[in-house]
């Protein structure tokens, strides 16, 4: 079986920091545009903690978990890259 292919925690990590510190600090000057980031925020924070209880659920399947890090280029089963 083919392991499940999931995105690296870390970009989840990226996209909130650059939200908590660059993005929010910017959007601080309007309340409409300051709570939309809020929710953003929010709602990646549960999508992350749902990629965890997903891995969690995978692993005590064990199920073979692969994470990738682009889709610019996969390496295939014979070692050959391919384009997205």
């Amino acid at each position: 079986m083919d392991p499940i292919k999931l995105p690296s925690l870390v970009h989840y990590e990226l996209i909130l920091q650059v939200l908590e510190r660059q993005t929010m600090i910017a959007a601080d000057r309007d309340p409409i545009v300051r709570e939309r980031v809020q929710q953003l925020i929010v709602t990646l924070r549960k999508a992350l903690s749902q990629h965890k209880l997903l891995e969690d659920t995978c692993r005590h399947q064990q199920m073979e978990l692969e994470h990738v890090w682009a889709l610019n280029s996969v390496i295939g089963k014979q070692g050959v890259t391919t384009r997205d």
